[in-house]
This record gives structure tokens, sequence and C-alpha cells, in this order.
């Protein structure tokens, strides 16, 4: 049966194509017989609306959004249509796909606005009887906003009023009952992120964006301040209902704020930046009261993206007692998500998050050599277990962390007091990686890496770390420049091999710049004959190395590669 369905929806698409105007009579009749026989079945109507959500498919956006040919008298009907059978759960969704299938109609012609907020606000969607119709309509509605946006500022008491006890209800349900339990893309929070975008609306006057946007956060607030005084009375534990009730309230939280920018936020609103800053400091409560449970601490985590977003560089100072709080107790997988974190802080806030940075760093660099002092990139059985494949992308987060560290001038935090233990430690690891990684696109990272720290520690006067230089030439530039590319797992004919190849290749160039001769007498008079490489073509190696052509050099260090890989250096050893 699914399959001659599944046939006959195919034949009917290509009429479409082929009759337009046949396809959409037909339609017209099917839809009018629906609405007016009382014995149209469930069966009917879906039939009907589905070949009509097919029919949007078949013509194109433009002829939906100009109503063209019979389109301007189906689609209006559609938004008015109350089929008797409306309270069926497979009616009432087809009906909602179908309406949202002809949104840019709605769009062109903005009378119909009134119409289509009835369908998803009163019994036919978000209202619906069902709680799966319910929800997959708030879901709808969201999308709905997105497209209409500015059309909807005239409608936004209404919906606010409509939406009233829905939002209410969201925040006050037993979500620890296996009922009420959803897919998290349709699980109701999308009504939050709709109302946020409703809200956040420039055309919203300020005046009514501010007590509009008071009359949501508040009674969320006092809920969590409510909670959170009721669980450190009673003591909180993952599954019980308070702790999934904060959940909740964090995931409205933080659907409201997608609808807000920092540009809106901070600049344009001040006013609605200051509710967002109260807001984040009572989430954060939570993070202070139960640092250990872990599915609040992910929520958190992830309101807090959201208010680095919009709140900008005034965040910073709520940062730290964050941190603090998310460093306690961590596995692998909870650093995974603290190093996301802290990432987005570095890549959004560059040198501005050097004294964050440089308090919490030692901390990291403590918990990361204890939680990856196994071989996280084991190739044994035990790397098809969860545990391994947590430590693996953990250790693929920490060197993109590195990575940012590095490549925003935060490379000074390496350097300091509290820091400076760990320095030995994460080189190694780093030149390891760089010269014997499978992850291509990570060695590739770690070369990125280490040129970066050459341009911030290492001048032709001066050396910021004591070591480094010789650490560049003797280690890094024999195993990862030359060791690395000759032997034969290296595939010059890949494209991301092709890649790190040019990265190692400008590595050499900066070595060349910042340490001269040094960088020549251990590279070309020791590191090329050890590997056979004839004297006239490291003659060669050093012209094309002094000239100023990368891609001449680079062409050359890769026939260079090709010509001595052949001669017994397959298999190096990495020293």
């Amino acid at each position: 049966m699914a399959e001659q369905r599944k046939d006959l929806i195919v034949l009917f698409r290509s009429i479409c194509r082929v009759a337009p105007a046949a396809a959409q009579l037909f339609i017209r009749g099917l839809i009018m017989t629906a609405l007016s026989s009382a014995e149209a079945s469930v069966e009917d109507v879906e039939v009907a609306l589905t070949l009509f959500f097919r029919l949007g498919e078949a013509v194109g956006e433009e002829e939906i959004r100009s109503g063209a040919g019979l389109l301007g008298e189906l689609v209006p009907m559609l938004l008015s249509a109350r089929f008797l059978c409306h309270t069926h759960r497979l009616v009432a969704l087809v009906y909602l796909e179908t309406v949202t299938r002809y949104m840019k109609f709605v769009q062109e012609h903005v009378q119909y606005v009134p119409h289509l907020l009835g369908v998803f606000l009163d019994n036919r969607g978000i209202h619906h009887q069902n709680a799966h119709v319910s929800r997959r309509a708030g879901y709808l509605f969201m999308r709905a906003v997105k497209s209409l946006k500015a059309n909807l500022v005239p409608y936004l008491d209404t919906i606010l009023q409509s939406l009233q006890d829905v939002l209410s209800q969201f925040t006050s349900m037993d979500w620890a009952n296996k009922d009420t339990k959803f897919p998290s893309s349709e699980d109701g929070s999308q009504i939050f992120e709709a109302v946020g975008l409703l809200i956040g609306i420039e055309e919203v006057s300020p005046e009514k964006q501010a007590q509009c946007l008071t009359a949501l956060l508040n009674p969320l607030c006092h809920q969590i301040e409510s909670l959170v005084m009721d669980a450190k009375a009673r003591g909180l534990e993952e599954s019980l209902p308070r702790a999934i009730s904060l959940q909740q309230i964090i995931v409205a939280l933080n659907m409201v704020s997608k609808g807000f920018n920092e540009r809106l936020v901070m600049v344009n609103r001040p006013a609605i930046g200051v509710m967002f800053k109260k807001t984040l400091d009572v989430v954060l409560q939570v993070l202070v009261s139960f640092p250990s449970v872990r599915p609040l601490r992910s929520k958190v985590i992830s309101f807090l993206h959201r208010m680095i977003e919009i709140l900008g560089i005034s965040v910073l100072p709520c940062i730290p007692i964050a941190l603090r709080q998310l460093l306690l107790d961590n596995e692998a997988k909870d650093m995974v998500e603290f190093l996301v974190l802290v990432n987005q802080i570095i890549c959004k806030f560059k040198s501005s998050a050097s004294a964050i940075l440089e308090e919490v760093f030692p901390t990291i660099a403590s918990h990361l050599s204890v939680i990856l002092s196994q071989d996280a990139f084991s190739a044994g059985l035990a790397s098809n277990t969860e545990e391994m494949r947590e430590l693996q992308e953990l250790q693929r987060t920490l060197y993109i962390f590195l990575h940012a560290m590095a490549t925003h001038d935060l490379s000074t935090v390496l350097l300091t007091s509290s820091s400076r233990q760990y320095l030995e430690t994460i080189m190694q690891l780093l030149l390891f990686t760089s010269c014997k990684h499978k992850d291509i696109l990570l060695r590739k990272a770690c070369v990125q890496i280490f040129v970066n720290l050459v341009k911030d520690w290492c001048s032709n006067s001066e050396d910021k770390v004591p070591g480094f230089r010789v650490f560049m030439i003797e280690k890094f530039a024999t195993n990862c420049c030359l060791y690395s590319v000759l032997d034969k797992s290296f595939d010059l004919r890949d494209a991301n091999s092709l890649v790190l190849f040019g990265e190692i290749v400008l590595a050499q160039k900066i070595m060349y710049e910042r340490f001269g001769e040094e960088f020549i007498m251990n590279f070309v008079a020791k590191g090329l004959p050890e590997v056979h490489c004839p004297p006239d073509l490291a003659e060669q190696y050093y012209q094309k190395l002094k000239g100023n052509d990368i891609k001449a050099f680079r062409s050359f260090y890769q026939s260079l590669v090709e010509k001595i890989r052949p001669q017994g250096n397959g298999s190096l050893v990495f020293r």
C-alpha cells in the first residue's frame, strides 16, 4: 500500500508539471468536497491535503508567492479551512505542513496574516488537543515568524496573549513523566524562540520591547530562584522533577535569546542588555549551587554561549565564576563542552580574554594531563569503546583550543608563572601530533600553532622562551618538516596532505626568517645529509629557501621529497 501511494504521488507531481491548471482544478474539487461533505472521512481529507502539499512542491516559489492560477483562491481557502475531522492527529499534521508549504503566498499577500495566525494559534495548531500536533505547530509557527517578521508586529499583543497559557505550561509540566517525552526538535521550546523573535524585531518600539521581555523573563527567573532554594533544602539529583524543571526553564530562556543580537541588545536597546545580564546572573546561581548535575551544566553552557554572542564584552565579568564552577568534577565529555565554550570566548574577545585565560589555564592543563594520561589514540580494540572515543574527542578539542590561543594573540598565557610548568608537556604533545597523528587536519593545526609561537616568541634579538629556538630547530624542523614528509604514510596525492605540506613549507620559511643560519646549519648541513640528500640538491634547497617565491620553494621541496624518499627514507624514526 505504501509503495502504491508513493507511486501515485510521483505520478501526480508529474501531472502538476505537465498540466498545472488541471491539477489545481482537481485540488480545488477535493478541498471543497472535504470541507462541505459531512461524510468526508479522515482518509479523504488527508489525501486531499497531501496532494495540495505535493502541488506546492511541483509549482515554483514565484507562482506560490504571486498566487498564480487557482492558487490565489486555493490558499485563502486552505487558511480558513476547518474540517470536521480536524481533531484527528493525521489530518491536523498534514494540514499544518500544507499551510507552511504556501507561506510565501502570505508573505506577498499580508492581508491573510490574521488567517495564518489563526491556523497556528487556535485549536488547529498550538492549542490542538493532541500534544504532538501542538508541538509540531509550535515549531512551524517559529518558522512562520522567521519568514514574516515585521508583518507580525501589529499582532504582537494578540499573539502573546494567545500563547500565555502554553508558555506557562511548558515550564510547569511534569517532564519526569515518560508520557511528556518528545524529540528535542519538537519539545515545545520553539514557542519561546518564536516569541523571542517577535519581541526582538527592531520595528517593535523600545518601550513595548522592554514591557514584553520583562513579562516573559521575570516569571522564569523567579521560578529558577524558587526551585534553587527548594533544591538546596532538599537536595538535587538529575532525575528529580526539580532538576528537570530547571533544565526546561533554562532551555526556554535560551530560546527567547535567539530573537536578539549584539547590535540590538548592546547598542540600539541597552536596556534589553541589562535584562539579559540579570537573567544570566540568575541562571549562574544554578551552576554555583549544583555544579555536578551534568544535564544542568550542559543547559547552562548552552545559555552562556548565547549570552556571549548577544551581550558581547559586557559578559566578561560573569565568565570567571562560571568557568571555575565548570572545572569542578570533570570527565572527558565535560571537558569537551568546557573547551568549546572557552574557544568561543577566545574567538569572540581575543586578547581581552587574556586575564580570564591566565586564571583558568593552569587548571585546564592540570585536568587534561590527568584525563589524557592514557593513550587516547590507541589503535587497539579499546579505541572502539565509548570512553576512548570521548578521550579522542577531548584531545581533538584541546588542539583546537591551543590553536585558538596561538592565533588570537594569547600565547603569552602559556608563559605565566603558573602555566610554565605545563609548557614542555604541551610542546611534546604538539610535536608528536604534528608528525604522527592520523588526522591530517589536526597535524596542520599543530604546525600552524608552532608557526604562530615562533612569530610571537622569537625575534632576531631575543627569545621569550629559553630553549624554544633550539627545540624548533632540532626537534620540530627535523621530525616534522623532514622525517614526517619522507615517511611513506605521507600521501602527496591526498588533498588534505598537500594542504599540510604547504603549512610545513611555510614553517620552514618562517624559521629561516627568525633563526637564520642556525636553522640552515642544522637542516641543510645536518638533516638533509642524514636522509641521503645529494649535496647539489641540498644547495638548491638553500637557494630556493632564501628566495622570495614561496610557490617555487614549495614545488622544489615536493620534488626533493619525492626524489630522496626511495633512498631508504620511507620509515624514519621519530626523535
